[in-house]
């Protein structure tokens, strides 16, 4: 038991860091674009917005890509790593082009349909930034790859240095590119940035003495091959994370019902819990590695690894519950929001301890799911809570956000119940097919 705990904390805390670090960025992005004034920090938000939604994308081939070469050097097979690295860079260079291109000639009418309506004068702005971030994201989705095939390697580090990298040259590059050019420098910044990173991430694949052992060996499926199983194991991923982001968008959508006041203070808080649900997502990366590499080895880890995750994950959650409620007036007012949007804000922190508890717990076994297969019955699942979520926070909504928090932790518990059916049959089946294999050999 110890050993897995153990292993989970080596392989999450630089993945939570990396996350940390990626959230600094945006802030530090945002914070010297808002000089320029309100349509600026519209456009470069909504901006922001649209490369979280191709977040989603890219995890088609960098996670699909991390549980396949995880599982490749937990059997100790060369050649099915070179397979499993071939297919990631194979499929990304299908995906890409298709991206780039066709987000930098369709940047208007993105621009328009991200902000809504005409768009006024936020528009010509977010065209302009379009104009450099879409043919950029070429560098985010091959970044992505890297540090997908590394933490497949087991070095959930170095993907750790790249983002600090990144985020230190942002810190620096974005007051001069933003002061010499606006919005564009301030896409122009990021891109570059994260083409030096790239950069980085590209030596540190040759240095990695598993991918150099591999580089050597014969691949063990073809390319086209490597790339459909990489896009059949990271596409549920993919779509887990869109129809997760989906359901938030729409969740803002009901807030809206509230008020400007309550809006705000939503979004005010829903940052503040990012400090909490990325150390989940961290725990899931982790699992998700740590399952794959033992079931490489030839052990069924599942249980064991899933009770240490949800243990782990659960804990800080806990810890973030009851800080929230505890400070949740002093962190409001931490960022400087005005008498109304602190309170709203605060009573939001206070309630929405029960949900964070519960996704604690149901994130971190997600990762369990993924690197065992069974990333579509978790998107299942995750569509069913996205179903049971907005219905529930329309109809809540009238008891304003301590509704909306309500709305969150029922469906999270359905998510979690439907989570521990599936864990349950599987467990009954196992224990069957055991009886039925000691009757075989007894008879």
């Amino acid at each position: 038991m110890n050993s897995h705990r153990k292993q989970l904390v080596s392989l999450a805390h630089p993945v939570y860091f990396s996350l940390l670090a990626s959230v600094a960025a945006g802030i530090v992005n945002t914070v010297w674009v808002s000089r320029l004034g309100g349509p600026a920090v519209a456009a470069v938000a909504v901006a922001t917005n649209a490369e979280n939604v191709l977040l989603g994308v890219a995890l088609v081939f960098a996670s699909g890509t991390t549980v396949l070469v995880a599982h490749a050097r937990g059997a100790r097979d060369p050649g099915d790593v070179r397979a499993a690295v071939r297919g990631g860079w194979a499929l990304c260079a299908v995906v890409t082009p298709v991206v780039a291109v066709g987000g930098y000639l369709l940047r208007e009418p993105l621009s328009r349909l991200v902000l809504g309506g005409d768009g006024g004068p936020a528009l010509p702005l977010a065209v302009s930034y379009f104009a450099i971030s879409m043919p950029g994201i070429a560098v985010f989705f091959a970044q992505q790859l890297v540090d997908g095939i590394l933490k497949g390697t087991g070095d959930t580090r170095t993907p750790m240095r790249l983002a600090l990298l990144a985020g230190g040259l942002i810190l620096v590059c974005d007051p001069l590119f933003i002061h010499l050019h606006g919005v564009r420098g301030a896409a122009a910044s990021t891109v570059l940035c994260r083409s030096v990173a790239l950069g980085a991430g590209l030596l540190a694949l040759r240095r990695n003495a598993l991918l150099r052992t591999a580089a050597r060996a014969t691949p063990t499926l073809s390319t086209g091959a490597s790339l459909r199983r990489t896009l059949a194991t990271g596409l549920p991923m993919s779509a887990d994370f869109t129809v997760r982001q989906a359901g938030a968008l729409g969740l803002v959508a009901v807030v809206a019902r509230l008020g400007v006041t309550a809006v705000a203070a939503y979004a005010i808080a829903y940052k503040v819990m990012y400090v909490a649900t990325m150390a989940f997502y961290a725990v899931r990366q982790a699992a998700s590695i740590h399952t794959a590499h033992t079931r490489g080895e030839g052990r069924d880890e599942r249980r064991a690894i899933g009770r240490q995750a949800v243990l782990l994950s659960g804990s800080v959650g806990l810890v973030a519950a009851v800080l929230l409620l505890v400070a949740g007036p002093w962190i409001m007012a931490a960022f400087g929001a005005g008498p109304g949007v602190a309170r709203e804000g605060a009573l939001f922190l206070r309630c929405v301890g029960p949900y964070l508890l519960l996704m604690a717990g149901f994130i971190a076994l997600g990762g369990v799911f993924e690197g065992s297969g069974g990333a579509p019955v978790l998107l299942r699942v995750t569509l069913l809570g996205t179903a049971v979520q907005l219905p529930l926070a329309f109809g809540l909504s009238g008891f304003g956000l301590p509704g909306v928090c309500l709305a969150l932790a029922l469906a999270m518990g359905a998510q979690c119940a439907a989570v521990g059916v599936v864990v349950l049959r599987r467990a009954r089946r196992e224990r069957q097919g055991e009886t039925a294999g000691s009757l075989a050999r007894v008879t």
